[in-house]
């Protein structure tokens, strides 16, 4: 079974998630910091594929994929820094990041390589639903890999329970209408939304993602959802370290119980 679907049969509650960008902050540190992430007892990694033209990304996740670039990173240099992860990592991996490598892949090629080192699953917020349901749905069954999909507060209930169907191992709740980022608190606002999305009592589990930085934050989310993603705060806390392992594991513990 898929790491991901084992996961949400075991845990349905305060389910972390961690983004980091591949290559950042030095071009070898994927593997380090994928590690440290297992060690720290994250429940979830998602991998950014560092890309010259993000969409909805902010300004430190903006950052760290242009010097994850300038590193030397590159979409076959990823895949070989992985190649043997499976050999240490036993939580679930997702590749996160845009269609456009994707394409200058291969679509099958790219997905029979996260096949072939282990990855479990991908996020591709530029990925319209119709274009995987119609063209990407069977090669990613083929290879055993679950696409996530992003709702936000202005998504319609209708496309809300359309990307429910489409989807078979959670759906990534964008926290409010802006791109990533540390925000200070959860709004009346965004309360109103993630209460909305649990009262429409989807099949999937949903993880709530952009703006949570804090044990707070990250508690206030989970009341509302089975877990939550923290990409621009962990970003931002291993930038300047010299000390990738002992960063990550008080960064972690500090999200657990403050």
């Amino acid at each position: 079974m898929n790491r991901i679907k084992q996961l949400f049969q075991t845990k349905s509650n305060d389910i972390l998630s961690i983004y980091f960008t591949a290559g950042y902050p030095a071009l070898n540190d994927t593997m380090p910091v994928l590690t440290a992430l297992q060690e720290s007892g994250v429940d979830l990694v998602e991998i950014g594929i560092p890309f010259s033209d993000p969409v909805a990304d902010g300004e430190t996740i903006q950052r760290s994929s242009q010097q994850a670039l300038d590193n030397g990173m590159t979409l076959k240099l990823l895949f070989e820094q992985l190649e043997k992860m499976r050999e240490s990592i036993t939580i679930p991996v997702l590749l996160m990041g845009y269609l456009n490598p994707v394409l200058q892949f291969g679509v099958e090629s790219f997905c029979a390589k996260c096949q072939e080192i282990g990855v479990d699953g991908l996020i591709l917020p530029d990925m319209p639903l119709d274009v995987f349901e119609e063209e990407c749905k069977p090669i990613f069954e083929r290879h055993g890999l679950i696409n996530v999909f992003l709702i936000t507060p202005q998504t319609t209930d209708a496309r809300i329970h359309q990307v429910d169907q489409q989807s078979d191992g959670f759906i990534y709740m964008v926290s409010s209408a802006s791109v990533t980022g540390a925000k200070t608190g959860i709004s009346e606002e965004q309360e109103d939304y993630f209460q909305r999305i649990a009262r429409m009592k989807l099949r999937n589990h949903c993880l709530i993602g952009f703006g949570i930085s804090t044990h707070d934050t990250f508690q206030k989310a989970t009341l509302h959802a089975s877990g939550a993603i923290i990409g621009s705060a962990f970003v931002k806390a291993v930038s300047d370290t010299t000390d990738l392992t002992t960063t990550i594991s008080d960064f972690v513990l500090r999200i657990r119980k403050e």
